[in-house]
């Protein structure tokens, strides 16, 4: 098993920066990539971005593209969301995820970060 938490999550105003961590444990051998997504309520959770516990560069939607950075520290077994010029609709639950193989589904969650940006 893979137990997941969130912290960095808060409340800034438009154009500002937050930094979103994760941290890993458990089995955190069997992680092939992880991910964040996030969530508004009444509305589908949605995809932010992607990397490979290995690493190498992350994918991303494209409404956070140049805007967003996710990284990894696979030693402390971490990973980071950092959010810059945030916007009014990036206000939303940030959930990290992780999966097992590469067409693998998520199958370990966090508690999710409450961001909100204020405009």
């Amino acid at each position: 098993q893979v137990r997941l938490v969130e912290s960095g999550g808060g409340l800034v105003q438009a154009g500002g920066s937050l930094r979103l961590s994760c941290a890993a444990s458990g089995s955190t051998f069997s992680i092939y990539a992880m991910g964040w997504f996030r969530q508004v309520p009444g509305k589908e959770r949605e995809f932010v971005a992607v990397i490979n516990w290995s690493g190498g560069s992350g994918y991303y939607d494209d409404s956070v593209k140049g805007r967003f950075t996710i990284s990894r520290d696979a030693v402390q077994r971490m990973i980071y969301l950092q959010m810059n010029s945030l916007k009014p609709e990036d206000t939303a639950v940030y959930f990290c995820a992780a999966r097992r193989g590469t067409n693998a589904a998520y199958g370990y969650w966090g508690q999710g970060t409450q961001v909100t940006v204020s405009s």
